[in-house]
């Protein structure tokens, strides 16, 4: 075929043109794609839960798979993401008899079924398997119908508001619809959303790759980690001025380092804003369950009290937007997928195009859908998992609760570390007072101090955690962010142990 180009390329006298392309493309199929081809959203974005440091800890977990009492640990420990399975956390009975049954309903016709599964699990599964069809089967792109009921029939008992199942979408984890929401809402880099800080990165990483601006609201750690309307009005203000065009605020709930659980007064403060500035409410509540000191109060009831109390109209043009999932909670089922939103307040258009790109990734994974539908309708009295289901959720809450404390109560122990009580999710997120001489060996080698610090951790204990600096921090302040999620009390000492050395070497 190239014959054929060279000679029209000739009968144009453009030979020597020709000549110079073709070596160029003959040199360039030899070489690899580099950097400065690529799309530079996804270049610089930056997510650190899974970056220098995780990648690290995989390596010392290859070594210690390879080349066992190499290291001065015998085990990696993965504190940096809230992925509770991968330490001790083990499934509710209850949903993987459902999804095994799913995966393969032969199991049902087997005689000795009955043995195995509960009659309830059997049951809940025919049901399912009769609204889904085959789990190997694409969905509706919302998700399907049946399990969509049941997410509505979930949120109208927790709020005590009713939910429309055509406004709620399943979702491949609860990441997935901060995709479709940051995707829709972003029209270029004068666009702006108000994310925390500290903050879950997955939102400054998907603006990045979305192409919009990232409007930071501090978090007051002194109040422990409360969110402060003033401060964000001011915020606000200062983004309008520099010709940002606000879209959103996001907030996370319980938080996401910080475990701060909002008030229902906070939460309404925070609606009236949104209603004042015309912006769109992201409520990331996918730690609702995980609740220690305190009450969890979702956005969605908040506005729907807020709406009653004032009937003359003034809030019923808030939007908002709510995610859940089940990685979280006490079914811990990260790897399942499974997750929603329920989208309030937004006119047909705004949801047809959210609808659009749902449509395009074709449908949620269908076993998260129907781990979902399990999580939001468990057994009731008087099933026959009811006892055992209870006792295992309880017995997971109670486990996690301790965690927290049993952790808090280390960092109290600890020179220089200053950490808020834990109120819920699964992190801690203590500030460390560093050493001067600390601070300039990173300086030195061109690292953030908080990096050097945790860097030094995992190579000596094998604990995994993330830099605050990773999540946003003041300036001048460093932070880490660990799981409590960690058996033992062997992690805590751990900590401790490495602390005080790290103190005393840059001392």
């Amino acid at each position: 075929m190239l014959r054929f180009v060279t000679k029209a390329v000739q009968n144009r006298g453009l030979n020597a043109v020709l000549k110079t392309r073709s070596f160029s493309l003959t040199a360039r199929a030899r070489l690899p794609l580099v950097l400065d081809e690529l799309n530079p959203a996804v270049v610089n974005a930056e997510y650190a839960v899974r970056g220098r440091l995780a990648l690290r800890a995989e390596e010392l977990n290859d070594t210690l798979q390879n080349s066992p009492g190499t290291l001065p640990f015998s085990e990696v420990v993965n504190a940096n993401i809230g992925n509770p399975q991968q330490l001790d956390q083990k499934p509710i009975t209850f949903m993987r008899q459902v999804l095994s049954l799913l995966q393969y309903p032969q199991l049902m016709e087997n005689p000795e079924a009955a043995k195995a599964f509960k009659p309830d699990a059997i049951a809940r599964a025919q049901t399912l398997l009769k609204a889904i069809g085959s789990v190997g089967a694409y969905s509706h792109s919302k998700g399907v119908p049946y399990i969509r009921e049941s997410v509505a029939k979930f949120i109208e008992q927790r709020d005590g508001f009713p939910a429309d199942p055509n406004s709620i979408y399943l979702t491949t984890g609860a990441s997935t619809a901060v995709s479709y929401l940051l995707s829709t809402f972003a029209q270029d880099k004068s666009s702006g959303f108000l994310i925390p800080i500290p903050q879950y990165p997955l939102y400054s990483a998907t603006l990045t790759l979305v192409n919009s601006t990232a409007v930071p609201y501090f978090l007051d750690e002194s109040a422990a980690w409360s969110t402060k309307v003033q401060e964000l009005e001011t915020t606000i203000q200062d983004a309008l001025e520099a010709g940002i065009t606000l879209k959103s605020i996001v907030v996370i709930n319980p938080g996401n380092p910080t475990g701060a659980c909002l008030s229902e007064s906070e939460i309404e403060e925070i609606l009236k804003l949104a209603a004042r500035s015309n912006i769109v409410v992201i409520a990331d509540e996918v730690y609702q369950a995980n609740v220690f000191k305190g009450k969890f109060f979702s956005f969605k009831g908040v506005l729907r009290k807020l709406q009653a109390k004032y009937p003359s109209g003034e809030y019923d043009h808030v939007e908002l937007a709510s995610l859940h999932s089940t990685s979280k909670g006490m079914s811990g089922e990260c790897g399942q997928r499974g997750g929603y939103m329920e989208l309030v307040g937004f006119s047909p258009e705004v949801e047809d195009t959210i609808y659009k790109l749902a449509s395009i990734s074709l449908c949620p994974v269908v076993t998260g859908q129907a781990l979902m539908e399990c999580m939001v309708n468990p057994p009731k009295k008087g099933d026959a998992s009811y006892e055992q289901y209870t006792a295992e959720y309880n017995g997971i809450y109670e486990t996690l609760k301790s965690r927290a404390y049993n952790l808090y109560e280390a960092f109290q122990e600890m020179e220089g570390v200053e950490c808020q009580e834990p109120q819920g999710a699964m992190y801690l997120f203590p500030k460390i007072h560093l050493p001067q001489r600390a601070i300039d060996e990173a300086t030195k080698h061109g690292e953030k101090p908080d990096e050097l610090y945790c860097m030094e951790l995992l190579e000596n204990t094998g604990i995994c955690v993330i830099p605050g600096s990773g999540f946003g921090q003041e300036h001048g302040t460093f932070h880490f962010r660990t799981t409590f999620l960690a058996p033992g009390e062997d992690y805590a000492k751990r900590l401790v142990k490495f602390h005080k050395e790290f103190m005393q070497k840059y001392k």
